[in-house]
């Protein structure tokens, strides 16, 4: 088991879901408000893309305004933090491997 399945597997996720993150659209272990929350996490890092009306019309269909505000603040800080650390060359602290 690999340190981001064990990490899901304290958090309650089962390691078959972690291990189907890169097939999450199209994999039956997500629930849709779980693959539009992946979608949503995915456009957002992606730099190059815009979130779409439509995207963001998905998302409100399961998640009030404060919890996407807030799933928003996590992605974003996760992808400052992840920059931040590339720019200050500051390696990886193994808690996710491929």
């Amino acid at each position: 088991m690999d340190s981001n399945a064990a990490v899901g597997s304290r958090l309650g996720v089962p390691t078959e879901k972690i291990e189907e993150l890169n097939d999450y659209a199209k994999s039956p272990l997500f629930t849709e408000a779980e693959k539009v929350a992946l979608e949503y996490a995915d456009v957002i890092t992606d730099t190059r893309r815009d979130v779409e009306d439509e995207l963001f019309v998905r998302l409100q269909r399961h998640y009030d305004d404060d919890t996407i505000a807030e799933l928003t603040m996590i992605i974003a800080w996760e992808n400052a933090s992840s920059r931040f650390n590339r720019a200050f060359r500051i390696p990886s602290q193994c808690f996710w491997k491929r």
